[in-house]
């Protein structure tokens, strides 16, 4: 598995420079610095809009763990699956990670979120994300549709759509019912990691099956989550409408879901490829063709898109490293002082 993320990774670094190398290097340079520092600020801006929204779907859907600790351990999450060598499942286990008390951007402060509880969110979260895209991809057919007809992407996308949703009622009916399969799934997502990780999840298998069927006894939390979730998708086709307009692309905000809406299905198809390196750009030089744009200025949507998760995922790595490094000085420290106490306590009785 690890060879492969290498060899995908690898693989979509040359599609990048191939495209870029097509579409001529200073053509593209030009078209992303054509956004200049304030229209860059500005969509970095909107995107962290769009976060919070993401984390208003995740409370939704599970309201007795606090907004902030949840919008950290997303922007945690998605972090992850952008900026490191990771592919979805890898960005998965991450936010679960975060989602642990004293693990993310946010005081060590609250209850305890243990690691079944942890799981259920992250998984029940994703979920209801993916129920949003699948509303979405549907919006942006139809808007591809309008835009023109015998598009070749809307047969292939229409069939991505149906296995995306057979593959969702799948995976609503394992978390709901198939606690010995999803056992089985939990320890082929935990088998690479500490040993300790992967024992508590086994013996917590359980534990797990009752918060998750307890999350989806609650349907209009769900319902809530996934509608938050499509609001989402929504505002990051109004950022590509924006971007598009800083780099002098006639783009109308329908255009905008079209062709974010074709590219998200599109990366999803590819979701074993870290960060979706290639198959971002193809998707947005293709899609920028239909809809008139050149390709160096697709190319340079794809970027900018890129840009401003680094601006934004970086940072919100480096500050997970830290709250993690704090917490585990806590915690040596915690055990220093656990063992000294019993010594102390025999030397002061045999002094008395």
């Amino acid at each position: 598995m690890k060879k492969l993320t290498v060899f995908l990774t690898f693989l979509g670094l040359v599609v990048i420079t191939a495209a870029m190398a097509w579409s001529g290097f200073d053509s593209v340079l030009h078209a992303v610095l054509r956004i200049g520092m304030g229209g860059f600020v500005a969509v970095v801006c909107c995107q962290l809009v769009v976060n919070g929204v993401l984390g208003l779907a995740w409370h939704a859907a599970f309201p007795e763990i606090g907004y902030v600790k949840l919008l950290g351990a997303r922007m945690v999450r998605d972090a992850a699956a952008t900026c490191l060598p990771f592919s979805q499942i890898g960005g998965m286990v991450v936010g679960i990670r975060a989602t642990c008390s004293g693990h993310g951007l946010h005081p060590t402060r609250g209850r305890q979120i243990e690691l079944p509880e942890a799981t259920c969110a992250n998984l029940v979260d994703i979920t209801t994300e993916v129920m949003g895209q699948v509303g979405f991809v549907l919006l942006a057919v139809a808007c591809l549709v309008a835009h023109q007809r015998s598009s070749p992407f809307v047969l292939p996308v229409v069939i991505g759509a149906v296995f995306l949703i057979v593959g969702i009622v799948g995976f609503i009916w394992t978390q709901r019912h198939g606690g010995n399969i999803f056992r089985r799934f939990g320890g082929v997502i935990t088998r690479n990691i500490a040993s300790q990780w992967h024992d508590n999840l086994q013996a917590g298998a359980d534990h797990l099956q009752e918060r998750l069927e307890a999350a989806w006894n609650r349907p209009w939390h769900i319902a809530r989550s996934a509608l938050y979730h499509l609001v989402g998708w929504l505002g990051s086709a109004g950022i590509l409408w924006l971007t598009a307009r800083f780099l002098g692309a006639n783009l109308t905000f329908a255009d905008a879901v079209a062709v974010e809406g074709v590219t998200c299905a599109i990366m999803s198809m590819g979701f074993l490829v870290p960060g979706s390196l290639g198959v971002q750009e193809g998707a947005y030089m293709a899609l920028g063709h239909a809809f008139g744009i050149e390709p160096s200025v697709a190319l340079g949507l794809s970027l900018l898109r890129r840009g401003r998760e680094l601006i934004i995922g970086i940072p919100v790595l480096l500050a997970w490293q830290v709250m993690e490094m704090r917490s585990l000085r806590s915690g040596e420290r915690a055990a220093e002082t656990a063992s000294s106490t019993p010594s102390s306590t025999v030397e002061d009785k045999g002094i008395g």
